[in-house]
């Protein structure tokens, strides 16, 4: 697959403040803030991620368009009303510029009512799952955020896809890469954009690091090393979570927690995806929990010019990390490198300090401008499809012991 960044222009040095009037530059890596000297030109703005809390960041898209916000907003209908749609997102469309909740699918007409009167939009825009293709008719819908567990994404997308709207499908995209494979096809034969819900690809210390290792200002990262877990805890609920379900989870963290250190190993690699991997699963050691998926599982991927990371995905332990090393340098995402909080980017030439954003506002005014200005989305389904090949390739390796390669 070609590297996503092949699709962006190089990446602008300016970090603005659009209240402040402050900048943060790059040159040598220096991170102190500095007052603007003149006003910036419409021009100069680069279609970006323009969150709630009214700061717009600028990296990353290949051509220009206008400041002046897009005359409309776009309507977002939910798929799923669990946890991360009730507690994350949904808040979240509270903050956005350019898009807004308008309707949601669930199995509960009643909870589905209530989120109508919580947020403002008609009733007749509560679907169940069984309606969702009568979305196709709603002026109201223009892009269907997909919040179910996995192994709901391939039949939701399909729906929603035929419904002629736009899709973002929470990762992981699914759970084989012939499930990908079809919902690409059911979208471009539809006529309608995919997106995969990789929030830290419009987070600013994400971005920063993408652009460190696109740029090359340590060099090339050949070595890495990153952690993405929690610790469940064992109590009724975790015990009926889906996620410990295989029939509904596809797998265990590495489907979950364990995406996040393929997508950080693949950005210090600037999007290039690895040859082959080994891996092995930990120790089950609360079987209660953990007899259908694994509880851990370490592996690391082997890329095309030599480069190595050494990675970890586990339900037991709070770890979040991930460091980049080339012969010139290092960069570091520290504790919480993918939770929703802030994370802390240091570099071998000091640390970076960046707006703090709401990860899935900037995540969704960041698409919506994305479907609004036609750009390239930084996190296409083929990205998705991506991770996916290199999960599969993770387990047939930790299954047999034997070197896999990841297929294209």
């Amino acid at each position: 697959m070609p590297s996503q960044l092949e699709n962006w222009a190089s990446l602008d040095n300016l970090r603005v403040n659009a209240r402040t009037g402050y900048e943060i530059s790059n040159p040598g890596l220096t991170m102190n803030p500095r007052p603007v000297s003149s006003p910036i030109s419409r021009r100069r703005f680069i279609g970006g991620v323009i969150v709630g809390s009214g700061l717009l960041f600028l990296p990353r898209f290949s051509r220009a368009v206008d400041a002046v916000a897009p005359p409309k907003k776009l309507g977002v209908a939910l798929v799923g009303l669990g946890s991360y749609s009730t507690n994350q997102i949904g808040p979240a469309l509270r903050l956005t510029q350019h898009c807004r909740l308008t309707g949601v699918v669930t199995g509960d007409r009643a909870k589905g009512k209530k989120w109508a009167h919580d947020y403002g939009f008609p009733e007749k825009n509560v679907f169940s799952y069984d309606t969702i293709e009568q979305i196709a008719g709603n002026p109201d819908i223009d892009v269907v955020y997909i919040v179910t567990p996995n192994s709901l994404h391939l039949e939701h997308c399909i729906a929603a896809a035929k419904s002629g709207k736009h899709v973002i499908c929470e990762k992981p995209m699914a759970v084989s890469v012939a499930e990908c494979d079809a919902m690409i096809a059911a979208c471009k034969a539809a006529g309608v954009r995919l997106m995969i819900g990789y929030r830290l690809h419009y987070e600013p210390h994400h971005v920063e690091f993408a652009r460190l290792a696109h740029d090359k200002v340590f060099g090339t990262f050949m070595r890495m090393d990153g952690a993405n877990g929690f610790r469940m805890r064992g109590s009724k609920s975790d015990q009926s979570n889906w996620r410990v379900d295989k029939k509904l989870a596809g797998g265990g963290p590495l489907m979950d927690m364990g995406v996040y250190v393929i997508q950080a190993a693949c950005m210090a690699k600037v999007e290039v995806a690895p040859t082959a991997v080994t891996a092995h699963f930990g120790p089950v050691t609360r079987p209660e929990l953990f007899s259908d998926v694994e509880e851990s599982v370490r592996w690391e991927m082997e890329f095309s010019d030599g480069a190595k990371a050494t990675c970890l995905a586990t339900y037991g332990d709070n770890v979040s990390r991930f460091r980049a090393e080339s012969a010139d340098g290092w960069a570091r995402l520290e504790q919480p490198a993918f939770y929703y909080d802030e994370p802390l980017l240091t570099t071998s030439k000091g640390p970076v300090r960046l707006p703090k954003v709401n990860h899935q506002a900037a995540q969704m005014d960041g698409m919506a401008l994305e479907l609004l200005t036609g750009q390239p989305s930084r996190a296409p389904g083929e990205m998705g499809r991506r991770d996916v090949a290199i999960i599969e390739a993770i387990y047939s390796a930790a299954k047999s012991g034997q070197r896999s390669t990841v297929q294209g």
